[in-house]
């Protein structure tokens, strides 16, 4: 199960349409708003879902973080195999479901609610680009990916005021080791859906489009992921549907380093985040030909 919101949707369309009141993101337990996280932004598409040549879809999809002026990283399977034209846009906006919502109301057209909102500076649109090795295989899934801005005439650092998160050193949470993850604080940022409601129609997931986080627990690393727990007696939340590519940070001596990016877990989302260590050889190489690497 990967946790893209769009990817899905042709088998729970119900179930990851985004409701038209305040939403919240991340695990409806044990989260807060995250104003405060501003490199932190949504993934955005504007795509033909028809297959006749016009676009009729726009809407937030996953979510992602800068880690630099001009590279906000995702996951590639945010990235992948979407149809010819698609186009890609970032939005640092706290709330982005409002705006979204807001033109909607205004009965503009896919196209147009992407034209207003890039005039209007909510959005910039940038170019993807995904490990080529992926979908690798089950120990390394080389599920990494980027919007890149650099040969854009605006960037979001044009836009919006941020500091781009801090990413890793080489191998930095396998010298830690897990006795050490597990006594560090851990955060996962992202504007994703919520966990499983059940209803008459079966299970479906509200909410997103708003950027929130929420305190994981570190379960296990391995060669190419971090497992974190999001049980809710255990004082945590998690992530859901839209949040794939989102940070999960961990703070290490006063400062927050973006160790890993939301890829998977359990359906429901109440359980388990499995995300995609940042540290590793195989990020990293991907990684060398956007940022400047720590």
């Amino acid at each position: 199960m990967r946790r893209t919101r769009w990817a899905v949707a042709v088998l729970t369309t119900a179930a990851l349409c985004v409701t038209t009141t305040q939403a919240v993101a991340i695990n409806s337990y044990n989260a807060t708003p995250a104003p405060e996280r501003t490199e932190v932004g949504a993934f955005v598409a504007l795509w033909d879902n028809t297959g006749d040549g016009v676009p009729d879809r726009f809407d937030w999809v996953c979510s992602g973080t800068m880690v630099d002026d001009d590279t906000y990283l995702t996951a590639a399977h945010c990235t992948d195999d979407w149809p010819a034209g698609t186009r890609f846009y970032v939005s640092l906006e706290q709330d982005f479901q409002s705006l979204l919502d807001a033109q909607v109301a205004a009965g503009r057209t896919p196209q147009q609610q992407a034209d207003a909102l890039l005039a209007a500076e909510k959005i910039v649109q940038g170019d993807p680009h995904q490990d080529p090795a992926f979908p690798g295989s089950s120990a390394d899934s080389h599920d990494i990916g980027v919007i890149d801005f650099a040969d854009r005439a605006k960037t979001p650092q044009d836009v919006w005021n941020f500091t781009p998160a801090t990413l890793p050193t080489a191998g930095q949470l396998s010298t830690l080791g897990a006795r050490a993850l597990d006594a560090l604080s851990w955060t996962v940022v992202g504007y994703g859906t919520q966990e499983a409601v059940n209803g008459p129609g079966g299970q479906t997931h509200p909410g997103g489009g708003v950027r929130m986080k929420a305190p994981v627990d570190f379960n296990a690393l391995n060669k190419a992921w971090v497992r974190l727990s999001m049980i809710e007696p255990q004082g945590n939340g998690g992530a859901c549907y839209g949040d794939s590519g989102g940070p999960n940070f961990v703070e290490i001596g006063g400062e927050l380093v973006l160790a890993a990016t939301t890829i998977t877990g359990d359906t429901p989302c109440y359980a388990t985040n499995v995300v995609y260590r940042m540290d590793t050889t195989s990020a990293r190489t991907f990684l060398a030909s956007y940022v400047d690497l720590p």
